[in-house]
């Protein structure tokens, strides 16, 4: 299954998906199925710029934001409601986003404009557009 995450494109993917799952079908037909069923889902990273993508996989950037909140969470103890555990959240919350567009720079937004566009791979010589 690795060979398809290391396309080049979608199509690509998608046909080496498609291979692997014929391949493991006669000895693992609900595998096959499953395959099937959740391509599109799985694939679905290939519509992002190439430079992303590697990026996509890791939960870092969310294991942080759950770390702060807990963090905070365990400094005041006990919640009297629902509504102060929410306002608690929502001020993390709005102190991330803050600080993502201010100073961090994990995905560049300027990248997100080319989701649409053909671009040509150096590597490979190819015009590639996203899915």
């Amino acid at each position: 299954m690795r060979q398809a995450f290391e396309q080049p494109d979608r199509i690509h993917a998608a046909e080496t998906w498609h291979r692997v799952a014929d391949q493991v079908r006669p000895r693992w037909p609900k595998l096959a199925d499953l395959m099937d069923v959740s391509e599109h889902d799985v694939l679905a990273y290939m519509a992002f710029p190439r430079q992303h993508r590697k990026k996509l996989h890791s939960t870092n950037p969310i294991e942080g934001l759950n770390k702060e909140v807990k963090r905070r969470a365990d400094v005041v103890g006990i919640f009297p409601n629902e509504a102060s555990i929410l306002r608690l959240i929502g001020a993390v919350l709005f102190e991330q986003n803050d600080e993502w567009q201010t100073s961090s720079r994990y995905m560049m937004v300027e990248a997100f404009a080319q989701i649409d566009k053909e671009e040509v791979d150096p590597l490979l010589s190819i015009t590639t557009r996203a899915a």
